[in-house]
């Protein structure tokens, strides 16, 4: 979809009229994207600075190492040298990197009272010029949540307050800033969170904690590429827009996908299927049956392993001009009938199930009581559903899209789709595939590092942040 001050941004006299009209200029070019199966070196030979001097280096130093980046570190080079020798890539001192790189990672985890925050200041202030169009900032901390060193607490609190204003700076060039918080136990689960983050493939999630965790038993060895082969994946809502985008790309990394949409959809639902070589399923979500018809197409194919629901709908109206068959309508789909399927439909050990939120369920939107119900009861889902199947290895989690241009989008006025769209560290709208990727990571086996969590795709969107 076209957005016409992206297409302004190109020409330099256009920037200049869009400036003094006051609006944001969006980078000139679009948002550096992956549309290929995932590799396994997402990161070659991009240059990656690194201040190692956290609980973390050792993680860090494999996943460089292995994702094909060339570190360039200040602090503990020893792990670096092990996993550089083991990969070609051996670390350089961070006073030799490039004028341009790619990510700027900081181990923030020995940050143990506010005192030491000035770390921050030492290391990106005069670095942060440095990173490249569509860069990635990391921080790394650990969670506050039950520390008894309340100086430490409040000191790795105030990272997620750092991360999501440094994330507002450098979106101007199309970057990128979130902050990963490690459970102690769980560092061998963070490359794979790592590799996402500084990847292509989170191009518009910016401002967000990613929570690694050790709730969900993952195997030992897991796959980084292809990760989904053998698997079969469920797609509500696939005959277009974000479902398409998400059955496309999980087709890519090897699952069988049953693309389930309305019979009314059975036209653009088959296109779809035979696009991805999928099954189309062809029921209400809302039906009587709709368990029975999805268990029957799974079981042809060896049972459900991912579960990503899609489908939805809005039906906007203030409260007091709201009839009721448009709030049951909205609840019906978006809440109820997830719930149930999510209790009703039989998922493997081992499986993923991914729910499609809302900003709109964490910040409210006027004539959206319906919809901001609907959407915030899918994150509790999420949150509740994460605790109780767990101990199955099922990492459960949702996903809270901002402003994604779709055809829905694109019956927006005009004025309100453009202030929409710049309401974000990135000034510009996302694309399905942006919410696509996400769900495929969270689908993956390296996806299970996270659970219960809400994860904003929004750029890093001013609203309800």
């Amino acid at each position: 979809m076209s957005d016409l001050l992206v297409e302004m941004g190109t020409h330099r006299g256009a920037r200049k009229l869009v400036k003094s009209l006051g609006l944001p200029i969006p980078m000139p070019e679009k948002l550096r994207r992956s549309t290929h199966a995932l590799e396994e070196r997402p990161l070659h030979d991009r240059a990656v600075v690194v201040q190692a001097q956290g609980e973390l280096t050792e993680a860090i130093a494999q996943t460089l190492g292995a994702a094909g980046a060339n570190p360039y570190v200040e602090g503990d080079m020893g792990p670096f040298q092990v996993h550089g020798e083991a990969w070609g890539r051996l670390p350089k001192d961070i006073d030799e990197a490039p004028k341009k790189v790619h990510a700027l990672v900081l181990d923030a985890t020995g940050i143990s009272a506010p005192t030491e925050l000035r770390a921050l200041y030492d290391f990106f202030h005069g670095r942060i010029r440095s990173l490249d169009r569509c860069g990635r900032l990391i921080v790394l901390a650990r969670p506050h949540q039950r520390m008894l060193n309340v100086q430490r607490a409040a000191a790795q609190r105030a990272l997620e307050g750092f991360v999501k204003a440094a994330g507002r700076e450098v979106g101007r060039n199309g970057s990128t800033a979130n902050l990963i918080i490690v459970q102690e136990g769980a560092e061998d689960r963070l490359e794979g969170v790592l590799r996402f983050a500084l990847s292509d493939r989170s191009a518009y999630v910016s401002g967000q904690p990613l929570r690694v965790s050790k709730t969900v038993r993952l195997a030992k060895e897991l796959p980084v590429t292809r990760s989904l082969a053998g698997k079969t994946a469920l797609v509500t809502g696939a005959a277009r827009g974000i479902g398409a985008a998400i059955a496309r790309a999980l087709a890519r990394e090897g699952a069988h996908v049953l693309l389930l949409d309305r019979p009314a959809d059975s036209a653009p639902l088959a296109k779809i299927a035979d696009e991805v070589g999928g099954t189309p399923v062809l029921v209400d979500v809302t039906s009587p049956d709709a368990v029975d018809v999805i268990t029957a197409a799974a079981e042809a194919h060896g049972g459900l392993d991912v579960v990503i629901h899609n489908a939805g709908v809005t039906r906007d109206k203030t409260l007091g001009r709201m009839k009721p068959e448009l709030w049951d309508m909205t609840i019906g789909i978006n809440l109820a009938a997830v719930a149930d399927l999510c209790e009703n439909l039989p998922l493997n050990s081992g499986g993923r199930i991914v729910l499609l939120s809302s900003i709109a369920g964490i910040s409210g939107n006027l004539g959206q009581t319906n919809y901001s119900c609907s959407k915030a009861g899918v994150i509790g889902l999420a949150e509740a559903l994460g605790l109780k199947l767990a101990r199955r290895g099922i990492a459960v989690n949702a996903i809270a899209p901002g402003f994604i241009e779709t055809r829905l989008t694109k019956a927006i006025p005009v004025a309100t789709r453009e202030v929409a769209r710049r309401l974000c560290n990135l000034a510009q709208g996302g694309l399905p595939a942006d919410i696509a990727e996400v769900a495929t990571f969270l689908s993956s086996p390296q996806g299970g590092a996270l659970c219960g969590q809400v994860i904003r795709v929004c750029g890093g969107n001013y609203v309800g942040a």
